[in-house]
C-alpha cells in the first residue's frame, strides 16, 4: 500500500509538470505563429513603399491614392483556414505537438475581450468558439499580432491570435500512457508477487502440518502390524507352540496377513510416488466394467457380511466394454468401496448403479454413511486429505486413496464427481469413455 500511494503520488506531480509543460509548448508555439506572421506584415509593409516616378514622365500619385496604398494588409484577409491551419500544423509538430488537436482565430480589433465575438475580419476554425468558451476542460492562449514597422509608414492594425487545446488533460495523458501503463504493470507485478509469496507461505504451512500427519499415520500404520508380528513370532517360539502344528499354522497365517498388510501400504504410497511424477503406465484392454465390479464386490464380501452391510447391485444389462487398465481400475473401484465401509455407521447399505450415457458408462456408488461437508467435498481428491470423524483422525490411512481414485480416472479420459450430504450419506459419480460396440465386435472376431 505504501508503494502504491507513493506511485500516486508520483503520477499525480507527473502530470502536473506534463500540463505546465504542455502550456509552455502551446505558448512556444504562439509565439512562433507570431514571429512568422509579423515577418510576412513586414514584407507586405516592404512592398507598398512609395511608388517611383518613371523616367521622363512627370508623374505624381494622388495624397488618396498613396494613403490606401500604404495600408498595411491584415492576415486574416490574406490567409485561407487551410493556409492557417497548415501554418500552425508546422509548429505543433515542430513543439513535440504531433497528433494534438487545436483550434485557432484571427480576429481584429484593440479590445481582446470585446472584439472576439463582434469582429467581422476574423479567420477562425470551425469549433473555435465552442472551445474558447470551455475553460475547465481546455488550454488557450492568444498574442497580438503588433510589429514595429512606423518607420515603413501607414496606420498599425491590431490584429489577435487565439489557439485552444481541446481536452488538454486527455493530451496530457495520450503523452504519458506508457510511463502509467508501465507504472500498473510492475505494480501489480509486486502485487502478484506479494499475493504468490503469501499464498507459498500457507501453502508451505499446510503441506508441513500434511506431513505430520502423514509420518503418524504413516508410523502407526506400519507399528501395528510389526507389533502384531512380534508377538506372533515370540508365540511361534513357546513350546508348546512349536510341537502344535494347528497354532503354528495360525501364527504363521497371522504373520503372513500383517505382511501382506504391509505390503499393501507400502505399495499405496509408492503408487502415490509413481502419479506424484506423472509416470502412472496404464495397461489399456478391452475390460466389461460390469464383470469387474462384480469381482470386486465378491473381494468385499465377507468384510461386507461381518458388519451386517446391505448391497444392492443394479447393473445394467448390455454392451458394457471400456478401454481400461485391469489391475488400476479394479483398484479404483476397490478404494470407492472401501471408502463406503470406512465412513459408514450402523446397517450401513451400499448401492452400485451401472448404466450408458451416450459414449460413456456411468458407475454410481452411493452409501448412507456420515457424509461431508462442503468443505470436504471441495478438498476430497487433494493428496494426503482426510477428512475428520471428530476431533482427531480416527479412520486409518494416509489420505492417498481418493487421490489416486482421481488420478486414474484423468488417466482414463473419464470424470469423476462426488454428491455428499452431512450425516446423510455419500455417492461417487464415476464416467468412463466405452469402445465403440464396431470396434469390439472386431476385437473379438
Amino acid at each position: 500500500m505504501g508503494i502504491i500511494y507513493i506511485q500516486w503520488n508520483w503520477i499525480t506531480t507527473m502530470v502536473e509538470n506534463k500540463e505546465e509543460e504542455l502550456n509552455h509548448k502551446l505558448n512556444d508555439v504562439t509565439t512562433d505563429v507570431f514571429r512568422e506572421l509579423i515577418e510576412y506584415k513586414k514584407t507586405a509593409l516592404s512592398g507598398s513603399q512609395l511608388l517611383r516616378s518613371p523616367q521622363g514622365f512627370g508623374f505624381r500619385p494622388s495624397e488618396q491614392f498613396m494613403q490606401e496604398l500604404m495600408k498595411p494588409t491584415l492576415i486574416s484577409q490574406q490567409f485561407s483556414y487551410q493556409q492557417m491551419s497548415d501554418l500552425l500544423r508546422k509548429w505543433f509538430n515542430y513543439r513535440g505537438l504531433k497528433d494534438t488537436r487545436f483550434e485557432f482565430c484571427i480576429f481584429s480589433g484593440g479590445n481582446f475581450s470585446s472584439s472576439i465575438f463582434s469582429s467581422t475580419n476574423e479567420l477562425k476554425s470551425p469549433n473555435y468558439f465552442n472551445a474558447f468558451t470551455d475553460t475547465i476542460h481546455n488550454l488557450r492562449t492568444f498574442l497580438p499580432l503588433i510589429s514595429n514597422t512606423m518607420e515603413l509608414g501607414g496606420p498599425e492594425p491590431i490584429e489577435t491570435l487565439s489557439i485552444v487545446v481541446p481536452d488538454y488533460k486527455s493530451v496530457v495523458m495520450k503523452q504519458m500512457r506508457w510511463m502509467i501503463f508501465g507504472v500498473i504493470f510492475f505494480t501489480l507485478i509486486i502485487i502478484s508477487a506479494f499475493f504468490v509469496t503469501v499464498r507459498t507461505l500457507l501453502m508451505q504451512k499446510k503441506l508441513s502440518e500434511i506431513k505430520n500427519d502423514f509420518i503418524n499415520n504413516m508410523t502407526h500404520e506400519f507399528k501395528t502390524p510389526l507389533a502384531t508380528i512380534s508377538l506372533a513370532v515370540d508365540a511361534m517360539r513357546n513350546e508348546k507352540v512349536v510341537y502344535d502344528l494347528e497354532k503354528s499354522a495360525y501364527f504363521s497365517g497371522i504373520i503372513k496377513e500383517e505382511n501382506k498388510r504391509m505390503n499393501k501400504q507400502v505399495e499405496t504410497i509408492l503408487q502415490a510416488a509413481l502419479i506424484d511424477r506423472q509416470e502412472l503406465q496404464l495397461k489399456l484392454q478391452p475390460l466389461h466394467v460390469n464383470e469387474i465390479v462384480r469381482r470386486v464386490m465378491d473381494n468385499f464380501k465377507l468384510q461386507l457380511e461381518e458388519i451386517h452391510a446391505n448391497v444392492i447391485l443394479q447393473l445394467e444389462d448390455g454392451y458394457d466394454m471400456a478401454n481400461a487398465d485391469d489391475v488400476h481400475f479394479t483398484n479404483l473401484i476397490s478404494n470407492l468401496i472401501d471408502n463406503a465401509i470406512k465412513y459408514s455407521r450402523d446397517k450401513l447399505m451400499i448401492r452400485i448403479q451401472t448404466q450408458r450415457t451416450g459414449k460413456n458408462i456411468s458407475i454410481r456408488i452411493e452409501d448412507n454413511g456420515i457424509g461431508m461437508s462442503k468443505e470436504t467435498q471441495r478438498r476430497i481428491f487433494e493428496k494426503f486429505y482426510r477428512a475428520h470423524t471428530g476431533n482427531v483422525h480416527n479412520v486409518k490411512g494416509f489420505g492417498l486413496g481418493l487421490s489416486y481414485v482421481k488420478s486414474v480416472v484423468d488417466a482414463h479420459n473419464g470424470r469423476i464427481k462426488v454428491e455428499s450430504t452431512l450425516g446423510r450419506g455419500t455417492t461417487f459419480i464415476l464416467e468412463i469413455p466405452m469402445i465403440r460396440q464396431e470396434k469390439s465386435i472386431t476385437l473379438d472376431a
